[in-house]
């Protein structure tokens, strides 16, 4: 009976356990009040369930802070990590505030000192102008019945125009002046910015996990952003703060045209000072964007030439701010517009001339700082960027013709012969060069040879580079990493398929190109065929973008180098039979001789001992064109051998030279049966020399073919029929 009151105790207790872990703590009180009703002691044993349960509930905690204890440590290291880059972002953030302070402070202190230094003129011609008109209006209609006050109301007028005048001077000096030191505003305005655009690329890289709008510099005291809006200026860092900023102001003084535009306007002929101002202003604009001849020949005629014409617009954008209606956004406007399309004619044609890759590139940097100056000041530049492109081309294009030359020289220099390794490190500065992977090579002792010639890591290395020059134009076009890539890729198939395949095509075809190189030059474009994919790889590690991605450009290296090892496996044919024709040319059968000499001719032996030497040189070509070689080689020999007999020179021929003849052929024979190229089926080869064996050369009889027609002669002994007539 107490058992099962004890499993019943427990049981309870269980159920009220459960029962506190899920409701409600505002529900527990009934729930614990039952346990003190229940029997004797049971509170106790329920408080004995109650510290077991706790226990295991703290041992699961425990498991799971262990299992959570490195992430959570982790966690921490790594918000310390940011907690000290987001301290020197406040600090960066602090210090752009207090730099654009002092930036806006400076410009006002700047902007009163120039307004008091214009006062005291102004306040000069507007007395004169003022007192001139209360004498017209009030005082000499008082007293105009006396004379000099007509004389002095006659004169009024012409005071005006005097004024005027001498305002009128003063802004032609201006505008000479302008026109004198328009290059020495727009060099401050450019350097000015590419310091800027140096600053926001490290600002850049610094905050790159927030949004960056690049502004530029200016020199009116406004900075712009690309889309227009106006910022206050940022110089960058507080040591450049504490430098001397120049200003539209500091470098030209504007106070003739402002008290020009202002007498002009009190006396109510303000319309024919702006359109006299504007049309100079057009007139000069022409002027600055007229080039010089040879502006083309160094890359300052190209910064001068820039520096005009952005000291022009910077003017121009400082008068239209700070005067209103001198000039109008829709003539500033105008003024591009037409400036534009003069610049990009003048740099589409002097670039055309200009030959040399690095002052392309000069001239590029100069555009693009060009480009993003104006842009600061509100000038759309698209198609400024749209020319890079056309830029760009000729660059390639001086490119190719620089690597031209390095792949000539390259070639020329060449010994086409395999590398010669002595020493581990030598094999090691070879294969950091060029990619050389060759398990049986690696296991030989040193010394040793590498199949390729020292040519092949010479030319991949070349290749690089130029990838490396290529890429360089395409630094800050504002492009995204896929057009870049599709740039480069781009780029260097001109310079597989165009240049390299030119020059290589080029070196099969000079005379002095033998057999051992043309031998060699296959093996190298076969190397170089098969480092393409590397090239690939190469071109993704700069640009990082995957080869994977949909409409990305392939290196077209493996057509190259298949058609130059096409070119060179069909030279090598050529000159196979070449130099077959010239051991030919030195037969001088004796078609009358009585008998032969009983040894085969030595010019034969000679052509024989050749090509079984040269091919040996042959085995390490593919196999089909060693075989390839050697057949077109014996079918050669075995064409100029019958020729010989078909000679329409040729009248007659004795036994013995047919005997003599038919020791050579036997030559033929044994050579092409001791395989001097492996491969061949049966005897395949000695098939060659088929045609030949129509001939009596032992005991067969005698055929004589002459065009179409075939003479059939019975076999004759020397003494019966000592010659065989041609008819």
């Amino acid at each position: 009976m107490a058992e099962n009151e004890t499993l019943e105790c427990i049981t309870e207790h269980e159920r009220i356990l459960q029962e506190i872990e899920s409701t409600d703590t505002a529900c527990v009180g009934p729930t614990l009040r039952s346990i003190y009703d229940d029997q004797p002691n049971a509170h106790k044993r329920f408080m004995e369930k109650l510290d077991a349960r706790i226990r295991n509930h703290d041992r699961e905690i425990e498991k799971m802070c262990n299992f959570h204890h490195q992430g959570f440590v982790d966690a921490i290291t790594e918000l310390l990590k940011v907690r000290a880059d987001a301290e020197k972002l406040m600090v960066t953030a602090q210090t752009e505030e207090v730099i654009r302070c002092r930036i806006q402070q400076r410009n006002m202190a700047t902007t009163v000192e120039k307004l008091q230094l214009c006062i005291p003129e102004f306040c000069l011609y507007y007395a004169a102008l003022k007192t001139m008109e209360q004498l017209e209006k009030v005082y000499i209609p008082r007293v105009s019945q006396y004379r000099f006050c007509q004389i002095m109301a006659e004169n009024l007028p012409r005071l005006r125009e005097e004024i005027k005048e001498i305002s009128m001077s003063d802004l032609k000096d201006f505008l000479e002046s302008i026109r004198k030191h328009s290059d020495k505003v727009g060099e401050t305005a450019m350097r000015q910015a590419q310091q800027h655009r140096t600053f926001n690329s490290a600002v850049a890289k610094q905050a790159s996990m927030g949004h960056y709008t690049k502004p530029v510099y200016s020199l009116n005291g406004r900075t712009h952003t690309p889309n227009g809006q106006l910022m206050d200026d940022d110089t960058g860092d507080e040591e450049e703060a504490d430098e001397e900023i120049l200003t539209a102001q500091d470098l030209v003084d504007f106070s003739p045209v402002y008290r020009c535009l202002h007498i002009y306007t009190v006396l109510g002929d303000r319309e024919t000072f702006e359109n006299y101002y504007r049309k100079q202003r057009k007139k000069q604009a022409r002027l600055v964007l007229q080039p010089q001849a040879n502006m083309h020949e160094t890359v300052e005629g190209y910064r001068k030439y820039f520096n005009q014409i952005v000291g022009f617009f910077v003017v121009e954008d400082h008068i239209l701010h700070a005067t209103r209606g001198l000039v109008t956004r829709a003539f500033t406007d105008e003024l591009w517009n037409m400036a534009l399309s003069k610049i990009i004619a003048v740099l589409r044609t002097h670039s055309s001339y200009c030959d040399d890759p690095d002052l392309v590139l000069e001239l590029k940097n100069l555009i693009v700082i060009f480009a993003d100056t104006l842009q600061g000041y509100g000038f759309p530049v698209n198609r400024l960027f749209d020319l890079l492109f056309e830029v760009r081309d000729q660059y390639n294009e001086t490119l190719l013709k620089k690597w031209a030359l390095v792949f000539r020289e390259i070639f020329e220099l060449d010994n086409y012969s395999p590398i010669p390794v002595d020493t581990e490190e030598e094999y090691k500065l070879v294969v950091s060069r060029f990619p050389f992977h060759d398990a049986e090579i690696e296991k030989q002792d040193f010394p040793k040879k590498l199949p390729m010639s020292q040519s092949v890591p010479q030319i991949y290395t070349q290749v690089k580079e130029f990838i490396y020059a290529s890429l360089k134009f395409s630094e800050s076009l504002h492009r995204s990493s896929t057009e870049i890539d599709d740039m480069l890729r781009k780029s260097t198939n001109l310079l597989l398929t165009r240049t390299l395949s030119s020059c290589l095509q080029n070196l099969i075809k000079k005379p002095h190109i033998g057999l051992t190189e043309l031998v060699q030059i296959i093996i190298n474009t076969t190397h170089l065929e098969q480092a393409c994919r590397y090239l690939e790889e190469f071109i993704t590690n700069i640009t990082n973008v995957s080869p994977e991605t949909v409409h990305t450009t392939r290196l077209y290296g493996l057509s190259t180098f298949k058609d130059a090892r096409h070119a060179a496996e069909g030279e090598i044919y050529t000159k196979l039979n070449q130099k077959i024709d010239e051991f030919i040319q030195l037969a001088d059968y004796e078609w009358g001789m009585a008998e032969s000499d009983g040894r085969a001719s030595g010019y034969l032996m000679d052509l024989i001992n050749f090509l079984r030497s040269t091919f040996q040189v042959f085995t390490h070509l593919p196999g089909k064109v060693a075989q390839t070689a050697c057949m077109s080689a014996c079918k050669h020999l075995s064409t100029s051998l019958m020729q010989m007999l078909l000679d329409t020179e040729l009248k007659q021929i004795s036994m013995g030279a047919i005997q003599q003849f038919n020791l050579d052929v036997i030559q033929c024979e044994l050579f092409a049966s001791s395989e001097p190229v492996p491969g061949f089926q049966g005897d395949t080869l000695q098939l060659a020399f088929i045609d030949l064996r129509q001939w009596p050369f032992q005991l067969s009889p005698v055929f004589w073919f002459t065009g179409s027609r075939k003479f059939l002669f019975p076999l004759l002994t020397q003494a019966q029929a000592p010659y065989l007539p041609f008819s």
